[in-house]
């Protein structure tokens, strides 16, 4: 995630820049064409593209909502976490006697999740977190992340019985663990449902054309100094494809997506210090960008 605007700006820029060549380098093949080789057909009427470019504009938008909707219930299902995972450790140290391996536990399902939706294995990650037992039955399982919500309900349950503890104070964590189980259930269908591939594919290729008519209908007008208009217009329509395009999947490994290793990481660093044990540093940006 990108959180220094300067930094955006740049980015946005490098990743446009080819286009943006492109682009220049067919409006001055207009011009010269319509200039210095006369040809008329060069010279398109500027109604049709005005229409294209209102429809598009308004095509757009539509997808950029819809991919940017997505991208904010990505980071909002994520904060549901974080303060699921805080609220766990606060509950298994005070209420259920002290419980290091479940706070540990609680760690390793953020990494997991995580690596889980950018479809990455984190076993190496996870296995030094859980106890031998528990480490055994996760890595057996596909949904690991879930795996270990079931191991970590289960080992509450025989607290339990064991410490005879109060039915609230189950009833309690429990609903904990229902809420971190539906905020996950979220991000998956958020992973598994991708755009409607109208929306992914038809405005990235509608605003080519219309970039390629562009100029056409700019060089009557301004003559030589189309190439300069024509780019300044035709990077708007780019760059409103581009940023809909990075904001579809929230997850890909993409300087656009959630920042789920320094949400992880904050997980790990706030539960480990409940517990009294030292804790890695937070990730911090990188060139303006947070990942």
């Amino acid at each position: 995630m990108i959180v220094e605007r300067n930094a955006g700006a740049l980015q946005l820029l490098r990743e446009s820049v080819r286009p943006l060549l492109i682009l220049f380098a067919w409006d001055l093949f207009v011009v010269g064409a319509f200039q210095l080789a006369h040809r008329s057909w060069m010279d398109q009427p500027a109604l049709p593209v005005t229409l294209i470019g209102s429809a598009l504009i308004l095509f757009m938008s539509v997808r950029n909502n819809v991919a940017y909707a997505r991208w904010w219930e990505a980071r909002t299902l994520w904060g549901a976490i974080v303060n699921n995972t805080r609220s766990f450790a606060r509950q298994a140290e005070t209420l259920a006697e002290g419980r290091p391996d479940l706070t540990r536990a609680m760690i390793a399902y953020a990494k997991a999740l995580r690596g889980a939706l950018r479809g990455a294995d984190a076993s190496a990650e996870i296995s030094p977190l859980l106890t031998p037992a528990m480490a055994e039955l996760v890595l057996a399982r596909n949904n690991k992340p879930n795996a270990i919500l079931y191991e970590i309900g289960r080992e509450i349950s025989r607290s339990v019985r064991v410490q005879h503890l109060d039915g609230a104070v189950h009833a309690g964590i429990d609903r904990i663990l229902s809420d971190l189980a539906n905020a996950q259930g979220g991000l998956e269908r958020i992973r598994n449902t991708p755009l409607a591939i109208q929306f992914s594919i038809f405005p990235g290729l509608i605003a080519r054309v219309f970039c390629v008519l562009l100029p056409m209908s700019m060089v009557q007008e301004l003559g030589w100094i189309t190439p300069f208009g024509s780019t300044l217009a035709g990077f708007l329509y780019i760059a409103l494809d581009k940023i809909g395009a990075d904001l579809e999947n929230p997850f890909q490994e993409s300087v656009h997506a959630v920042p789920m290793a320094a949400i992880s990481r904050t997980i790990e660093i706030d539960l480990l210090q409940s517990i009294g044990e030292p804790a890695p540093a937070p990730v911090v940006p990188e060139h303006g960008v947070l990942r």
